[in-house]
């Protein structure tokens, strides 16, 4: 079973959310692996990728703000 290691960057209060926490977030995943919480907006961008990408049916575009990225640099980069 697969859990949740730790959040990479500030939580989204402390990003300024004010929606209940439901914003954009990044997690590191016990086996290795990452899970994003942002916008699935593979149906406005699956059509744009560049020729050499591709989205398999399982599979979904997720975007997240700027701001959750780069809060998270500094935890991405210690890994």
């Amino acid at each position: 079973m697969t859990d949740i290691t730790r959040r990479l960057g500030a939580a989204p209060r402390e990003r300024g959310s004010v929606c209940n926490n439901t914003c954009p977030d990044l997690f590191e995943l016990s086996d290795g692996r990452f899970a994003v919480i942002g916008t699935d907006m593979t149906d406005e961008l699956t059509g744009k990728l560049p020729a050499d990408a591709g989205v398999a049916s399982y599979e979904r575009i997720v975007v997240i703000t700027r701001e959750t990225l780069l809060r998270a640099k500094d935890d991405i980069a210690k890994l």
